[in-house]
């Protein structure tokens, strides 16, 4: 398994979504629970790019790595999903 999370389709969906997961901490932690307003800022921008490119990276990911190593690529490709949805769950939480 630690071969193909050296692959950067393998590490890049879990990399960038905990990034956003600790800045989203960061901001509920200085500046207490998000508010919706107007213009979103630079944070909801980053994280509706970051969406789009989740979509395509991670079926990428189990194209070319499902049928040569299922076993380690189904693993990595619960751990992608689960990075994804940790950040995605604030989002729903608090009506964003």
């Amino acid at each position: 398994m630690l071969s193909l999370l050296k692959k950067p389709s393998a590490w890049i969906p879990i990399a960038i979504p905990l990034a956003f997961f600790a800045i989203m901490l960061y901001r509920f932690v200085m500046f207490g629970p998000p508010v919706r307003e107007a213009d979103e800022g630079t944070l909801a921008h980053l994280f509706q790019l970051w969406l789009v490119l989740e979509v395509f990276i991670v079926p990428f990911f189990a194209i070319k790595w499902l049928p040569q190593a299922p076993k380690q690529a189904l693993i990595i490709l619960a751990i992608q999903i689960v990075a994804a949805l940790l950040v995605i769950a604030p989002v729903f939480y608090f009506k964003l």
